[in-house]
């Protein structure tokens, strides 16, 4: 399927964009595939925290604090657990040191800089952060090892199949998924990293914010929200087949075997 085949028939209030990098010593030349209908950038709900653990590691002596918050903000998405590193790091602090550690400049949302998951980010942007993560784990940076290995224990029900759209079973995931009370759309995302072997890396991102206007929809996605209950099945009714095609074809446009 052909990219123009996904976004053709978009409402026009949609937004959407999938990314992704492969590359690495010894391999191919380096290729890079990116798309985008509608904003230029998306919030990011939680598609950024294995890497706000990545960098916080460094800014937190207590290693089993660290460890404590760090992986249920990865694994289960525990928003609790990443606003304990977020202000405990600081915002700028943690986007500083992304920047320097993948050469990607994110800001603080306007307002409220303790809503990490308001961050504005491009699909592409993401991609070449998580390949830095890759990367650097495979060249035995031990703390970005272990958040991929993390990232490999994300549940299938929090992955939206990516693993099944991307044929690899084995890739390292998170996603992202919120519809605010400001908004009249979900937004749902995912990260994937696929596993390449020695240096390589191989990153696809699918990014969607996608129409979420009927008023009772909107009041039952709220009570639950309030209420600490699971959401993740309204994103994927309303997002998930269009996020697995994106993946798909980002996977076939980098000529993934």
């Amino acid at each position: 399927m052909a990219f123009n085949d996904l976004l053709n028939d978009l409402d026009h209030s949609a937004s959407v964009q999938a990314a992704g990098i492969r590359r690495g010593y010894g391999g191919p030349p380096a290729r890079t595939v990116s798309v985008r209908s509608g904003l230029t950038r998306l919030r990011c709900a939680s598609l950024l925290k294995p890497l706000y653990a990545w960098v916080s590691a460094a800014r937190i002596p207590d290693t089993e604090r660290w460890r404590r918050h760090a992986e249920p903000a990865v694994v289960i998405s525990s928003n609790a657990d990443t606003l304990n590193l977020w202000l405990s790091v600081g915002p700028r602090v943690i986007l500083d040191d992304l920047r320097e550690r993948t050469g990607v400049a994110w800001e603080p949302p306007n307002g409220d800089p303790s809503r990490f998951g308001s961050v504005e980010v491009a699909a592409d942007e993401v991609a070449a952060a998580y390949a830095v993560l890759a990367q650097a784990a495979a060249a035995g940076d031990p703390v970005a090892g272990t958040v991929l290995g993390w990232m490999g224990e994300v549940s299938e029900t929090q992955a939206f199949g990516a693993r099944e759209a991307l044929r690899s079973p084995q890739a390292a995931v998170k996603s992202g998924w919120y519809g605010a009370p400001d908004e009249t759309c979900l937004r749902t995302h995912v990260v994937a990293v696929l596993p390449r072997g020695g240096t390589k890396a191989g990153v696809i991102v699918a990014m969607t914010a996608l129409p979420y206007t009927d008023a009772r929809e909107r009041e039952v996605y709220r009570d639950r929200v309030n209420q600490g209950l699971s959401v993740e099945a309204e994103h994927d009714k309303v997002a998930g087949a269009l996020l697995r095609d994106l993946m798909a074809t980002t996977r076939e446009e980098l000529g993934h075997s």
